[in-house]
Parts: C-alpha cells; sequence; structure tokens
C-alpha cells in the first residue's frame, strides 16, 4: 500500500505484513478521498482501517492543530472502545507528528478540556460527552475534514441517533466520511445513505464469517448447576483468559464475588460501573492479574483483548445477534477459540433463534441431560387506572491524491 513511509516504518515494527481484508478493500479507497461504509466486525482489523488513511493525511499534510478544531473525527459508541481507539493511534503513529485528544464521558472533563485547548488533529470521542462539550464551547467541528462513526449499529441500539444528528449537522459540508457497522439493517443503511457521499461498499464480514473459527458447544444444564459447573470449566489447565457473560448487572457482580470465594480471580465490568472501574478491570484482565471477566452485553463490543481463550455464556442472550458479538471476544486475529453456552430449558428459545441466525446447528456436549422442566414465567401486576400509552418523559484537499469531494446533508 502506498502509505507515509513513517507509518510503513510503525506497522513493520508491529509485524504487519499482510492487511486484513476490510484494511485491503478500504484503505486504498479512503486515502484516495472516497467515502467508505463498511460492514465488520470487531477483531477484523477495522481500526486501522481508517486510523491509517487519517495518519496517512496528517503526515502528508502537516498542520498546527487548531485549539478545540479538530481536523479528523472518530465516533465511538463506548468509552472503552474510545480508548481502544487511541491506543491504536498512538501505536501506528509513533513516528507521525500529530496531536489527539480523547473525549468520554464517567470522568471529569477538565483534563479533556485543557487537551482540546493544546489542539488536536484527531478527536476520539463517545456522542454524549462530545455534544457536553460542543454545548459548552469548547469543541468547533467546523474544520473536521475526515469523519468517522465506528460501530454504528451499536451507536443505535444505545440511543444516540438524537445526539448523532446535532453532531452531525455541525459538521462541514466538505469532508470525508468513512462508515462502519457490524450489519447493515435498514436503518442502517438509511443514516448511511444521510451520511455518505457516492460511498464504495465494503462487506466483508457475513454473519456467520466470525464465528467460523471459534468451537462452539452448548452444555444444557439446570440452573442450580451452572454455578458448580462453572467453577469446573474455569478450573481447567485449557482455560487461560475466559470472559463470562450474564444477562443482568447484578447477575455479574454477584457471579464474581462467588468466583473470587472459590479462589478463582475474577472482575466484574458493566454499565453501573464507574469508568473508573472498569478501566481498572479492563487493564487487570489484561496484564492477566485476573483470569476471568463477568461481564455484560455493554463488554461485549468493542473489547479488544489478545489471548482470550475462552467465551463461556452463563446465561444465553437475549437477542440472537448478541450471541455472535459475545463470541467474537474470542478467536481474533487468526487465533482459536473456544465459546461454551450454558442453556436450561427455560432458554431452549433463544438457542433455536441463535442456530437461525448464525445459519448452523450447535453442538450439544450432553443431548441426553435431563433438565427439569421450564419454569412458568412471572405474571405482571395490572395496572390501575386508565388503559392506553404513556408517554415517559471530508472537503477538497489533496496530498497528491484525488480528495476532492462533497458529503451529502444530514436529513
Amino acid at each position: 500500500m502506498d502509505l507515509f513511509a513513517p507509518l510503513k516504518r510503525a506497522l513493520a515494527e508491529q509485524n504487519y505484513e499482510q492487511p486484513t481484508p476490510i484494511q485491503a478493500q478500504t484503505i486504498p479507497a479512503a486515502i484516495a478521498g472516497q467515502d467508505v461504509l463498511g460492514c465488520a466486525q470487531t477483531g477484523t482489523g477495522k481500526t486501522a482501517a481508517f486510523a491509517l488513511p487519517i495518519l496517512d493525511y496528517l503526515g502528508h499534510e502537516p498542520q498546527q492543530p487548531t485549539p478545540g478544531r479538530p481536523n479528523a473525527l472518530v465516533l465511538a459508541p463506548t468509552r472503552e472502545l474510545a480508548i481502544q481507539i487511541s491506543e491504536s493511534f498512538e501505536v501506528y503513529g509513533k513516528h507521525v507528528k500529530f496531536r489527539q485528544a480523547l473525549v468520554y464521558g464517567g470522568v471529569g472533563q477538565g483534563e479533556q478540556v485543557r487537551a482540546l485547548r493544546r489542539g488536536a488533529d484527531v478527536l476520539i470521542a463517545t456522542p454524549g460527552r462530545l455534544l457536553d462539550l460542543m454545548e459548552q464551547g469548547h469543541i468547533n467541528l467546523s474544520e473536521v475534514e475526515m469523519f468517522v462513526l465506528d460501530e454504528a449499529d451499536r451507536m443505535l441500539d444505545m440511543g444516540f441517533l438524537p445526539a448523532l444528528k446535532k453532531i452531525i449537522a455541525d459538521l462541514p459540508r466538505e469532508r470525508q466520511s468513512l462508515f462502519f457497522s457490524a450489519t447493515l439493517a435498514p436503518k442502517i443503511r438509511e443514516l448511511a445513505s444521510q451520511l455518505l457521499f457516492n460511498p464504495i461498499s465494503v462487506n466483508v464480514t457475513p454473519k456467520t464469517t466470525s464465528v467460523e473459527q471459534i468451537e462452539q458447544s452448548v452444555r444444557l444444564i439446570n440452573r442450580g448447576e451452572k454455578l458448580a459447573s462453572l467453577r469446573d470449566l474455569l478450573g481447567s489447565d485449557q482455560v487461560e483468559q475466559s470472559i463470562v457473560f450474564t444477562r443482568t448487572k447484578h447477575g455479574a457482580n454477584g457471579l464474581s464475588k462467588k468466583l473470587a470465594r472459590a479462589g478463582i480471580s475474577a472482575a466484574a465490568i458493566h454499565g453501573n460501573k464507574t469508568q473508573n472501574a472498569r478501566q481498572q478491570a479492563l487493564t487487570a484482565f489484561r496484564n492477566k492479574r485476573v483470569n476471568v471477566l463477568v461481564a455484560t452485553d455493554v463488554a461485549a463490543r468493542g473489547i479488544d483483548i489478545d489471548g482470550i481463550s475462552h467465551v463461556i455464556n452463563y446465561d444465553m442472550p437475549v437477542e440472537p445477534e448478541s450471541y455472535v458479538h459475545r463470541i467474537g471476544r474470542t478467536g481474533r486475529a487468526g487465533a482459536d477459540g473456544i465459546a461454551i453456552s450454558f442453556c436450561t430449558s427455560d432458554e431452549r428459545d433463544k438457542l433455536q433463534a441463535i442456530e437461525k441466525w448464525i445459519g448452523q446447528s450447535l453442538r450439544i456436549e450432553n443431548p441426553d441431560a435431563k433438565l427439569d422442566p421450564p419454569q412458568p414465567a412471572p405474571s405482571k401486576p395490572r395496572r390501575r387506572g386508565g388503559s392506553g400509552n404513556r408517554n415517559h418523559s471530508g472537503g477538497n484537499r489533496s496530498n497528491g491524491r484525488n480528495r476532492s469531494r462533497k458529503a451529502s446533508s444530514f436529513a
């Protein structure tokens, strides 16, 4: 690839030799100034697919960043993903002169505001905090030339569409946009059509691709046997680093404490944890001071940690697509991975939905298991009073390549 020489040097130092499919198909087009619509799961190398073109542009056209006015904006749905993207920019841009700022909620804004005042070529942000700082006058997006929307489907799932509309409305009409999503549902395509101008479309992740290299199985089990079975599984020599998924935040907290009492080093991560607590848990897991991360689906996307040998679904996911995102935490970057799902009689319908979603039957480890009959669903109390619904409150640029284009307006 015709990349800026210092970028090639950094990639060589990381032993990067062959681009992944998403990189091979998007980087040349992005360097040429085209808009990109990329369908790719995490773990496929898509961070480099947008980071390298941004750094290539900054390397060829260095400029003094203006305080509060970034040249490139990367939006990510979660704090964890934003931090990982920032770390990737540091690695790839090791020999490129550029500044970046990282903006996310859950922590004080003081240091983030100071970084913006120093000037940043690249701003990596979550929508909520970005919009807050824009409204306070700390950020002006009028000079953004390259805009990246990462994990767009997750953005919509988390309810960020109103914030996205406000942010995108403040972007200059002349810009280059790179749009990435794990799925291309109708709402995602509609958002992309409003954001992108004559994009190239790259789809390298049909829904079964990311799970084919992962050894998957299902263990039929009664709810009262789950904890003992999990302890035995985690005690195996084959299990090095594992993520255990629960359905609820309360369940994640309780399970991590029970594992700790059993002598298994575990930490919980979910949306109710403070940002510092979440980062401490991730750091301890990444550094192998903790061997088990007990998580809800908030951690199923955007956590990119090598060496996870097992993903264990302690509770079956409610949505079948969450299964793919959960087990995608293992088997990353071509490595092998193992995913084991505990399934009670109450969860057989969820198993069937997953098999339909991924287009294959999962291997049952113990098909002759005797399970307790399903429990009846708890009845909901009838609400007194009235019935019915209640309302609750990229521009013309050149670095020797053709980058001329005009973005469509965002309706």
